[in-house]
């Protein structure tokens, strides 16, 4: 039986390679070759993915992900299909739906929503109950860097604080465009918030999520 995050890998496998090598994704700085790398060097170069969270690894990340993206965008792209190698962590199906699911949707939507044609998906219930789960488990480590009280709500009244304090700006959306809205996709999020005027625009601008961007 086929898991969510597989599904999200070859998904976003099939959206990279329909890009092609050069086209925008939502990671500032990084086009569609440079996000195929980031995703290999994460789960094949253990090494150097420590980077992508601890600051003083990431020059090394960084390092490790341009030589990856030099190699041809067709073996990159093949390589997130294919999944990772045996000694990975990440080739333990509990481990993979665990850590992937998120991270390959969000991927796959950076990829969808920068191109000018792009649609919104519509998740089916199972899928969209994984998803908030996730969001329910990270959403104060997402949202620590809101400079306001940040409440995501999904339509259904379900709530998950990402920050304390005030004021507060409350997030209305489906779980898949709330964790877009907290990994710092703001502007790409189809939600609706619900606070003070200034309060909403400082939420749009916050720098949430984890940082990817180029080191």
């Amino acid at each position: 039986m086929s898991t969510h995050a597989k599904r999200e890998r070859l998904l976003l496998a099939d959206l990279l390679e329909a890009a092609g090598p050069e086209a925008p994704t939502l990671c500032e700085g990084w086009k569609t070759r440079d996000l195929a790398a980031h995703v290999v060097v994460r789960e094949r170069r253990p090494d150097a993915a420590g980077g992508l969270v601890v600051k003083p690894l990431a020059e090394r990340a960084a390092r490790v992900r341009a030589e990856f993206a030099a190699k041809p965008y067709e073996e990159l792209v093949q390589l997130i299909r294919t999944g990772p190698p045996r000694f990975s962590p990440f080739a333990l199906k509990q481990i993979d739906e665990a850590a992937n699911i998120v991270e390959f949707y969000v991927h796959a939507e950076d990829v969808r929503r920068a191109q000018p044609d792009w649609t919104p998906r519509d998740p089916d219930p199972v899928f969209a109950e994984a998803l908030w789960s996730r969001l329910e488990r990270t959403a104060r480590l997402l949202g620590r860097k809101s400079p306001v009280g940040l409440v995501l709500r999904r339509p259904d009244g379900r709530t998950a604080v990402a920050h304390r304090g005030t004021p507060v700006v409350t997030v209305t959306g489906e779980p898949g465009e709330l964790l877009m809205f907290v990994f710092g996709r703001q502007d790409a999020a189809h939600v609706e918030l619900d606070g003070d005027a200034d309060a909403i625009a400082k939420a749009r601008g916050a720098h949430l999520g984890i940082s990817e961007g180029p080191a």
